[in-house]
């Protein structure tokens, strides 16, 4: 079975890393919302939270707080927008975590997402904003 998150997490597949452990790869979204929208996932393929194995739950929501905090620390943002769909809106059938910064008047609404685009090079900054930020003590 074909799984393009797998084969970003094997490494065969390109993606702006900003956090990697032995069970979980975060990188970033090639159509962000905001610009430093981050996915979480497990490395190993669960399909939606309910599947998540017990050993993997700390670990994940470990990494979720840390980007959240990263999005303020990293990218200048006044807070972030945590959300996983579970099937139904989700667009690869892997375990994801949306991490999206946010900032007052940004614009985002109830539950539709605007996407936008990163220049040429742009992604990179992002994600290497959000490493040095993951990277800081505390």
């Amino acid at each position: 079975m074909a799984c393009l998150f797998c084969d970003i997490a094997a490494g065969s597949v390109e993606a702006h890393r900003v956090l990697q452990t032995e069970q979980l790869v975060a990188f970033l979204d090639i159509r962000p919302v905001f610009k430093g929208h981050v996915l979480l996932m497990p490395r190993e393929h669960v399909v939606t939270l309910p599947d998540l194995p017990a050993e993997l739950r700390d670990p994940f929501l470990a990494a979720g707080q840390q980007l959240a905090a990263a999005m303020v620390t990293g990218l200048g943002a006044q807070g972030s927008f945590v959300a996983m769909n579970n099937t139904v809106s989700q667009s690869v059938p892997h375990l994801h975590m949306h991490v999206v910064p946010r900032t007052k008047g940004d614009g985002l609404r109830g539950f539709f997402w605007p996407r936008t685009k990163y220049a040429e090079g742009e992604a990179a900054a992002f994600a290497r904003s959000l490493v040095n930020a993951l990277s800081q003590p505390g």
